[in-house]
């Protein structure tokens, strides 16, 4: 293996190939807390065809591959193997194009989402996909985990807004699908296969990807409710008075908001607690349209008795402020600790069910225990983020693993609702895909990759055979 990466490295150069003992710790791991692991080589391809190069030798030789973006993922989907080579797209960060008559963004997978979307603002349009991670997190990620985010429940999922892929298959081979229509029935959507499959199945270079009008005016409310049940009655009132424009719809439970508004010192817009915290974010074409629709909805609420409480912001910097504890996560390790995250799929009509379920469930076996609840509730999203103090880095994770995943495939969820399989929930993909599903998509891995170089024992690789 080691004479292979030396060859590869002499092949491409060091430019593009960094062998093993030089690799910068950055590419050891991504952010799921996974103990980090060199590989034999780091591969930073400059273009498509230098992947195709990269990836034919490496199927040649049988040499695992894992691809990297900007390394967020939670579920270890990019974590290195130590008897194989990683691929970064962090080089293919080209826009190539915005057409603003048809509405697309044709860019290199390792564009970061927070570029993309500046590009896209500055021709006038909206590049729909959004999350905390958007500093970082790089596109072809985004697309390989079939990434959600906080606008979900306007502009969908990530794979809503593929057009097109560019795809490097196990072998090498180019498959060139950047089509640019939004509609295109000629033959079977070959590019659904690699959304979502996380690199699986071949490896992500360009996209082309749908873009949005840009809505000029935002109107951002913060409300506090006296339980779930409240909270699930707003989202229908808010859906029913905003329509499309209900851009955002996060809800937060008290577990989450007032131990994280009180850790970070970032505090709570309102004066006292309630059994929710909801942000509703609004968008539009017409400031006073948009804000006043917002506020009518606001004052519905209140004589209804959905809300208790609630603010409405006044400038972009209040808007930040109430979004500020909901982007608080990448604090859990200076305030928490190690944690145990998850992120699972819920019907809304049982979200309160699971969150007191869950979080007694984890209370009864682990009495100190702290589960964080939060989530895109308008999506059926549910994140619980759980550490027990006294265990310190030696979190019980597989027990508490199996606990939450086993009620959560009981209430009928998903173990993954937008972050993928990865490694850490490989155990669990069975809770919420039949046999004959993982079947499927073990067969298209046979026929793709048939010598499981790419990603190998990730997601749904090897499912079904230990």
């Amino acid at each position: 293996m080691t004479d292979f990466a030396t060859h590869l490295a002499s092949r491409l150069g060091a430019e593009v190939i960094t062998l093993r003992g030089a690799i910068p710790a950055r590419y050891h791991h991504d952010w799921t807390g996974l103990d980090p692991v060199e590989p034999l080589a780091l591969a930073r391809p400059r273009s498509t065809e230098e992947v195709a190069a990269i990836l034919s030798a490496c199927h040649a030789a049988g040499i695992a591959v894992v691809p990297q973006g900007g390394l967020t993922g939670i579920s270890g989907g990019a974590h290195p193997a130590a008897d194989g080579i990683v691929i970064s797209l962090e080089r293919l960060n080209q826009i190539d194009a915005i057409d603003t008559d048809a509405g697309t963004l044709t860019a290199g997978a390792g564009v970061v989402l927070e570029t993309a979307q500046q590009a896209a603002r500055d021709a006038g349009l909206l590049r729909g996909i959004d999350s905390g991670a958007r500093g970082s997190c790089q596109l072809g990620g985004v697309l390989a985990t079939n990434a959600g985010g906080n606008t979900v429940i306007r502009y969908g999922m990530a794979r809503d807004h593929v057009l097109g892929l560019e795809v490097v298959l196990a072998d090498g081979t180019i498959v060139d699908g950047m089509n640019t229509m939004l509609k295109n029935n000629a033959g079977l959507d070959l590019k659904q296969l690699f959304i979502g499959s996380e690199g699986t199945l071949g490896i992500i270079t360009r996209c082309v990807l749908r873009l949005h009008p840009l809505p000029p005016a935002k109107a951002t409310a913060f409300v506090g409710c006296a339980d779930t049940d409240k909270v699930i009655a707003l989202l229908r009132a808010s859906r029913a008075a905003l329509g499309p424009m209900l851009s955002s719809f996060e809800v937060m439970w008290p577990s989450f908001f007032d131990f994280m508004s009180q850790a970070t010192g970032l505090g709570s817009p309102l004066a006292g607690p309630h059994g929710a915290y909801v942000i509703i974010e609004a968008t539009g074409f017409d400031a006073t349209a948009t804000r006043e629709t917002l506020e009518q909805l606001f004052e519905t609420a209140f004589e209804k008795g959905l809300v208790e409480d609630g603010v409405l912001a006044r400038s972009v910097k209040e808007e930040q402020a109430l979004w500020a504890v909901r982007e608080s996560p990448a604090e859990y390790e200076r305030v928490l600790g190690p944690v145990i995250p998850f992120d699972v799929g819920i019907p809304i009509r049982l979200m309160d069910h699971a969150v007191t379920t869950i979080g007694a469930a984890i209370k009864a076996a682990y009495p100190t225990a702290r589960a964080l609840c939060y989530g895109h509730i308008g999506d059926s999203n549910l994140h619980v983020v759980v550490n027990v103090p006294e265990a310190g880095r030696a979190q019980p994770t597989h027990e508490v693993k199996d606990l939450v995943y086993g009620l959560v495939r009981d209430m009928g969820g998903t173990v993954s609702a937008e972050h993928g399989i990865g490694t850490i929930k490989r155990a669990y993909l069975a809770h919420s895909r039949s046999a004959v599903e993982i079947g499927l998509m073990r067969g298209f891995k046979r026929l793709l990759d048939p010598k499981s170089i790419l990603n190998p024992g990730k997601s749904f690789d090897g499912v079904g055979t230990e």
